[in-house]
């Protein structure tokens, strides 16, 4: 047997890389990664915005040093087009202070169409705004590299005060490392919260709309990564993020840095009571606008999704509609699911449990106008472990009571067909987060949520943080598809954001993320999570109200078997 022979030799001045088709990719050793993908771009399914890199996410200037598994990262993906937004406000920023110099530009929030609602102040006009979509296009079509470089923290600091950017400033003095990754575009600088891609060239797919108080920065969406979708008026949902907006200057907080003093000021008890005593007063609002309509109104149904606090909110609703002198009933959606072999399945074969056709709609119509005429009705039950529906309890409302309906389907005209539509109050709830790290680097609504989940899920059915990072593709292509279509369909937004949550949620997310093994896809998200969450100063949950909806993910509601009870008493009555 010949053992086979080792000796040192000098690099080769060539390094393979490993595309995850089993193809290999040669090239010079110290090139970046965006040159050797670039050999397949017109493979690639959308524009390449990053790679994956040996299980890191890494920029497109990254430079590969030694052989590597590659794996492209485009529009089409979750992670490019966060990549393709957040370079796009970069250039922005860059376009508008070229333009404004002196003028103060915020990134307020998104858009279900796509795109952040902003303002210049001072606000822009029409005329101003063309010339800053114009100033945009110019910057694109001189394709200028974006640089990406560390500074020292304290010069950082220095640099944003001069600049007049108080927002950054208190962010960054809560900073625990002791330099801030910084990105410059000609003499521009600025950070932000995560790549960017490496030239202007790149960010071809945008446009500016004048709006109400402010414009909107469109940009595409993953499905169609290459055109701009159809702007669409979603005025509820806008009042919605300024009503927050007004929350927030009443509590005195404008941004991460500002919430970061309140807490190690010891304020943070006097927002913490405030932020509720809003969310309660808003509670109340609604319970009222359904009270004054009692004599019509005698289904509320509510809508949200995942994560959003529904099962909290509906509780805390119960509890205002008897103090209105409604007895609400909680009438559970998933005992209508139909038997498990009729259950639609989607474009890969599984059960597709939120398609609203998993539900008997027939029999829910016919037992809600059953029930709504006060005859005695037998409810289904529905077994999970055997995919049947088996026979429920009976009953029969009193002339009083008001049905209570919460699901991903509420706000679906086609759920409760026969049921006329003055019958029903339609409530739509969601965290429509709007407090910021600073005026340019926004908190995302859909990672408040997906950190609500993490902790919920881990303590409620022991699920790790990779399994519920997992599972979060295809929850979000369900509310794409079910609920976000039906927004504005809502007689009621409510808002379940709370300006302290993120604060509070960090000690129990932070170990849970740190926990995901660093070879699994799900450590590109947990990483990026952990580092969102580095900018905040934890709460002490204990100053948590115990009927606050972020109890529903902490624990420790009191309200968990609040409307359990109610239906319990009705049929003792």
């Amino acid at each position: 047997m010949n053992t086979p022979s080792f000796r040192l030799v000098s690099p080769s001045p060539e390094v393979e890389i490993y595309l995850p088709d089993g193809r290999v990719l040669e090239g010079p050793r110290g090139a970046s990664v965006g040159a050797f993908l670039e050999t397949i771009a017109d493979e690639l399914p959308a524009p390449l915005m990053g790679a994956v890199v040996n299980s890191e996410l890494r920029e497109l200037t990254y430079p590969i040093e030694m052989e590597a598994r590659v794996s492209p990262v485009t529009l089409a993906d979750s992670d490019g087009m966060r990549i393709y937004r957040r370079s796009l406000v970069f250039l922005l920023e860059v376009a508008f202070e070229s333009l404004f110099p002196g003028g103060h530009l915020v990134v307020d929030h998104s858009v279900v169409s796509g795109g952040y609602f902003c303002r210049g102040m001072p606000a822009l006009t029409a005329e101003d705004l063309a010339r800053l979509e114009a100033r945009m296009r110019e910057i694109v079509t001189q394709d200028l590299p974006i640089t990406r470089g560390e500074m020292p923290l304290d010069e950082a600091i220095a640099y944003f005060e001069a600049h007049r950017h108080a927002d950054k400033v208190r962010l960054l003095r809560h900073r625990q490392k002791n330099y801030l990754t910084i990105y410059r575009l000609g003499d521009f600088m600025d950070y932000h919260h995560g790549y960017m891609v490496p030239s202007t060239g790149y960010l071809k797919w945008f446009a500016l709309t004048a709006a109400d108080e402010g414009f909107i920065l469109r940009f595409p969406k993953r499905e169609n990564p290459t055109q701009l979708p159809q702007p669409l008026k979603y005025s509820k949902l806008l009042t919605t993020f300024r009503q927050y907006g007004e929350w927030l200057r009443r509590l005195g907080i404008g941004s991460v840095g500002t919430l970061n003093e309140t807490v190690e000021a010891g304020r943070i008890r006097e927002v913490v009571l405030v932020s509720e005593a809003l969310h309660e007063q808003h509670i109340t609002e609604i319970a009222t606008q359904i009270a004054q309509q009692r004599d019509r109104v005698r289904v509320v149904l509510i809508a949200g999704p995942s994560s959003s606090g529904k099962t909290t909110f509906s509780k805390r609703l119960a509890v205002q509609l008897l103090t209105q002198g409604l007895s609400p009933f909680p009438l559970e959606l998933d005992n209508y699911f139909v038997d498990r072999e009729k259950t639609p399945r989607d474009e890969n074969g599984n059960y597709d449990f939120e398609h609203i056709d998993a539900l008997d709609r027939e029999r829910l119509t016919n037992d809600v106008q059953r029930l709504l005429r006060g005859e005695e009705v037998q409810l289904p039950h529905y077994n999970f472990r055997t995919g049947r529906s088996e026979p429920g309890k009976v009953l029969q409302l009193s002339p009083d009571q008001i049905i209570i309906m919460e699901g991903i389907h509420g706000l679906n005209p086609a759920l409760l067909p026969g049921i006329p539509r003055e019958r029903t109050f339609r409530i739509y709830v969601s965290a429509l987060t709007q407090l910021n790290l600073d005026c340019h680097n926004r908190v995302s609504t859909t990672d408040t949520r997906l950190i609500r989940r993490i902790v919920r899920d881990a303590r409620d059915r022991g699920y790790t943080a990779t399994d519920t990072i997992a599972r979060w593709e295809a929850v979000r292509r369900g509310e794409k598809r079910w609920i976000f279509p039906f927004q504005e369909h809502a007689d009621a937004l409510f808002n379940s954001a709370l300006v302290y949550e993120l604060a509070a949620l960090k000690p129990f997310a932070t170990p849970l993320l740190l926990q995901v093994p660093y070879h699994s896809r799900a450590h590109i998200e947990a990483k990026r999570l952990l580092s969102l969450l580095e900018w905040f100063v934890p709460v002490d949950t204990s100053l948590v109200p115990d009927d606050s909806l972020l109890r529903e993910f902490v624990g420790g509601s009191i309200l968990r078997d609040f409307l359990v009870c109610c239906a319990n008493l009705e049929r003792r009555r």
